[in-house]
């Protein structure tokens, strides 16, 4: 699996992680819709002879089943990305969105943080920034990544999409 490929999941767990804040905007559980963009910067994007671009990931679209669970407990949908345990800290949720900061362990050692806006009760806005390292195999690489979402609802029945499994908080 590439480099490309595993920061692509990466960042969509982590999307998944905030990206529906549904807490105090009355956001609804349920079936959302999320258009993930990622950006790499820092240490982690590769250095590129003069002239040449890092290619750009496309946008991503998924649908995320929210629970009630994960309205009361994180404020949306919640689930540790694949590369690491990562946990949710100091989660602060206000009438218009949401904060947390994020800690990484495992295969990714990262830190983080988690915005989240409610712009409407049907539709939130999230960045959430990391920092630190990936493992892969017996490779260390460092990550600073970027991911913006913005999620909609698209009604109360999840159909066949699961909810995520929620990362523990501390």
């Amino acid at each position: 699996m590439s480099k490309m490929q595993v920061s692509l999941m990466l960042a969509v767990c982590l999307i998944a992680l905030s990206a529906v804040g549904q807490g105090q905007a009355k956001q609804q559980p349920g079936l959302w819709q999320e258009t993930v963009t990622i950006s790499m910067g820092g240490a982690s994007a590769p250095q590129l002879p003069p002239g040449m671009h890092m290619p750009q990931i496309p946008p991503q679209t998924m649908q995320v089943c929210v629970t009630q669970a994960m309205i009361d407990k994180y404020g949306g949908p919640s689930s540790s990305p694949s590369k690491g345990n990562c946990t949710m800290t100091n989660v602060v949720m206000t009438p218009t969105g949401m904060t947390a900061n994020m800690v990484c362990t495992g295969q990714m050692n990262a830190t983080g943080t988690v915005q989240t806006t409610f712009v409407d009760a049907n539709t939130t806005k999230t960045t959430v920034h990391i920092t630190g390292t990936t493992q892969t195999g017996s490779t260390t690489s460092p990550i600073d990544m970027t991911t913006q979402s913005t999620s909609v609802y698209k009604g109360p029945d999840c159909g066949s999409v699961k909810p995520l499994a929620m990362p523990p908080n501390q």
